[in-house]
């Protein structure tokens, strides 16, 4: 069984359809392992972020993740990492596919209701980052 991350960003947290993108993750097989709201910090959002530190929207994304609460889930089934990614869609809203979670909840690129790991590598560093090995069941 694989693992991966997904972060619903609080554009989609302020929409209030949190559970309505969880529905998505359960009624396509995948599981809940762990699942937490936060209000992320300037230096976590910017940490968990650094791959991106040198990109000219790094500014924009930090302050648009520490902008309200997230709900940071650990998913688990088969083929986790590439299900959620096909579940999210396009990160650019207006080119993902009609009933994709970003097609139906996203507002533009920069606020695009979910982050989902890119790789396995990424999933486990991304979890680690976010949760205890206790907190992961």
């Amino acid at each position: 069984m694989e693992q991966t991350l997904s972060i619903i960003k609080p554009d989609a947290v302020a929409k209030n359809v949190i559970g309505k993108i969880v529905d998505r993750f359960e009624s396509n097989g995948l599981r809940i392992a762990s699942m937490k709201k936060i209000q992320m910090s300037a230096a976590d959002a910017g940490k968990f972020y650094e791959v991106h530190a040198q990109r000219p929207f790094f500014g924009e994304l930090v302050e648009f993740m520490t902008s309200g609460p997230v709900v940071i889930i650990v998913l688990e089934g088969e083929d986790a990492v590439a299900k959620n990614r096909k579940l999210m869609g396009a990160t650019n809203p207006k080119e993902a596919d009609a009933g994709t979670i970003r097609a139906d909840f996203a507002q533009s690129i920069d606020a695009n209701a979910v982050h989902g790991s890119d790789s396995l590598e990424n999933a486990k560093n991304e979890i680690n980052f976010f949760f205890a090995r206790r907190e992961v069941l």
